[in-house]
């Protein structure tokens, strides 16, 4: 296809992409529009027009007069991860060297002169990597980065070195500390020296590159064709090893599953999209909103989103998958390859996303717990009822709440994140004995302790029993003091992206305000919504990764 032009390029797209870029950047991804016409040199006016847009599509959400990063945003980077094949065809086998190892493995790619995570498997302890799926690093700083440098052109290292000399210290780069003070950024000469040497043993080492106390070692994961498109690194800490310590440990186990993901490699071809793109949504809300609304952005990021499928995607199957007509497709398609977020193959037939999409806000955003993709759904179901909401997880005998948000009355139920009750006594308690198997559920029942704390409470396994599986049947529980004295409660699941259910969501409420029927009618609807939100949520940031409680 021709290059972008001025007249093909679609400047609403530049401009909103530039947007995402800053609030991916900004600590907690969350800017006033002022903050974000100071840090995109935009004027007012399309900024407020983008974050309308944005809104809208769901890609960011309106806190306290600023403008915060939402999960589904996550989309756009699960299409490069998708279309890449890496995670879902070497992620096992990262999972288990890291298993076999002890110690934390991670899988990047080339990203220009940057490396980038695209996976993560992370040994939970004192010390331990705090980098996450989408994070980039200076190539110089880390092991992987002479392994892909091997590869360079004179084009890239050309790039480098004015990268070099315009961020001296790593600006550019979230990730990471600026370099040590006193010590010199490698030179040309020596970073091409080391990029041989990698090239030659065909391992790298980083000892204490990136920060004190942290080394690594990388090997390279080649395609059939011998291009180094991965490296495998393993990571430690020199409490533990020291770097020549870490590579004698992990090297010969590195080369052989280096070697299986390889294989694995091989085996990912072209197909449909992991899941179905996301049609063209613009038509309601440009009709709605009108000129507020910038529907080129928006059919823009229905394109980026949809090119997920392995092998990348045709010009007719990307409008297909959209809905979009072919000239307004391709449009958006130039202005994504001219940025830097969309490749084409040899022919220029088939697009496919960079690893630069990963910065569109994917890595603070798939990082977030259970307790982070909760609370804004929390915070807008209280504004709503003008009652509390809390969500738990089960933990043994016990539910323990991992998010609340308290309403403001001058009665209200004192509890706090951390807070432990008995599940057999608590509506969050007997949905979450609901979404067991039934022979945990059993198990369950055999062992608790029902002790009374009302005289409502439900002690006698039978009954309890019945009730839970009555609980299963319809999706949601009511419990009327049988806690304490005055309160009452009603819960109901949420899913986790396997459908099991992951946590419980509730509203207590005071039994004078508010009946049980009254709960039924009023209260469960927007708690039933509410949860869907954050399982959505939770489908989107555990696409490819588990689910962290808090």
């Amino acid at each position: 296809m021709p290059p972008t032009t001025a007249d093909s390029s679609v400047g609403p797209l530049e401009r909103g992409i530039a947007v995402l870029r800053a609030l991916a950047r900004a600590p907690g991804g969350r800017l006033r529009p002022s903050e974000l016409v100071r840090l995109t040199g935009l004027a007012r006016s399309p900024v407020d027009r983008i974050a309308t847009t944005l809104v809208r599509l769901g890609y960011l959400r309106e806190e306290d007069r600023a403008l915060a990063l939402a999960p589904p945003l996550i989309e756009l980077g699960l299409a490069y991860l998708r279309s890449s094949g890496i995670p879902g065809a070497l992620g096992p086998l990262a999972t288990a060297l890291a298993d076999e190892l002890d110690e934390s493995v991670s899988l990047a790619v080339p990203d220009g002169d940057a490396v980038r995570f695209v996976v993560q498997t992370t040994r939970r302890r004192t010390l331990s990597v705090a980098f996450r799926t989408g994070d980039a690093l200076p190539a110089e700083r880390c092991a992987p980065g002479p392994l892909f440098a091997a590869d360079w052109d004179e084009p890239t290292y050309a790039d480098w070195l004015a990268r070099t000399r315009a961020d001296p210290y790593d600006t550019g780069f979230p990730a990471v500390l600026p370099p040590p003070a006193g010590e010199g950024r490698p030179g040309e000469a020596e970073f091409r020296a080391r990029a041989a040497r990698a090239r030659e043993r065909g391992w790298s080492l980083d000892d204490q590159l990136i920060e004190p106390g942290l080394v690594a070692v990388a090997v390279p994961v080649r395609d059939g064709d011998g291009r180094t498109v991965s490296a495998l690194s393993v990571v430690s800490h020199t409490s533990r090893h020291s770097a020549r310590d870490l590579r004698d440990h992990a090297l010969e186990r590195m080369l052989r599953t280096a070697g299986r993901m390889g294989q694995a490699l091989a085996r990912v071809g072209s197909g449909p999209p992991a899941a179905a793109p996301r049609h063209d949504r613009s038509l309601d809300p440009k009709q709605e909103l009108g000129p507020e609304y910038l529907q080129s952005l928006a059919r823009g990021l229905t394109v980026m989103a949809a090119l997920g499928a392995p092998g990348g995607m045709t010009l007719s199957a990307v409008a297909g998958a959209t809905g979009l007509p072919r000239a307004t497709a391709r449009r958006s398609l130039l202005t994504l390859q001219r940025l830097g977020y969309v490749t084409t193959d040899a022919g220029g037939h088939r697009f496919a996303p960079l690893p630069r999409v990963l910065d569109l806000g994917y890595s603070p955003l798939s990082a977030r717990s259970l307790a982070e993709l909760a609370q804004p759904h929390l915070a807008a179901l209280v504004s709503l009822l003008r009652e509390s909401a809390s969500i738990a997880v089960l933990d043994g005998e016990d539910v323990r709440y991992v998010a609340r948000v308290a309403a403001g009355r001058i009665m209200s139920v004192a509890v706090t994140v951390g807070t432990r009750f008995p599940a057999h006594a608590t509506s969050l308690g007997r949905v979450l004995l609901a979404g067991l198997p039934p022979e945990r559920r059993e198990e369950w029942m055999r062992h608790a302790a029902l002790k009374p704390l009302t005289d409502r409470t439900l002690t006698d396994p039978d009954r309890l029993t019945a009730v839970v599986e009555r609980t299963a049947s319809d999706g949601y529980a009511l419990v009327d003091q049988e806690l304490e004295e005055g309160l009452r409660s009603i819960a109901v699941p949420v899913h986790g992206p396997g459908g099991q259910v992951a946590a419980a969501v509730n509203v207590s409420l005071h039994a004078g305000r508010t009946s049980a029927e009254q709960a039924r009618e009023t209260v469960l609807p927007a708690l039933r919504a509410a949860a869907g939100r954050i399982t959505a949520d939770i489908a989107l940031t555990c696409a490819l990764q588990p689910l962290t409680i808090g």
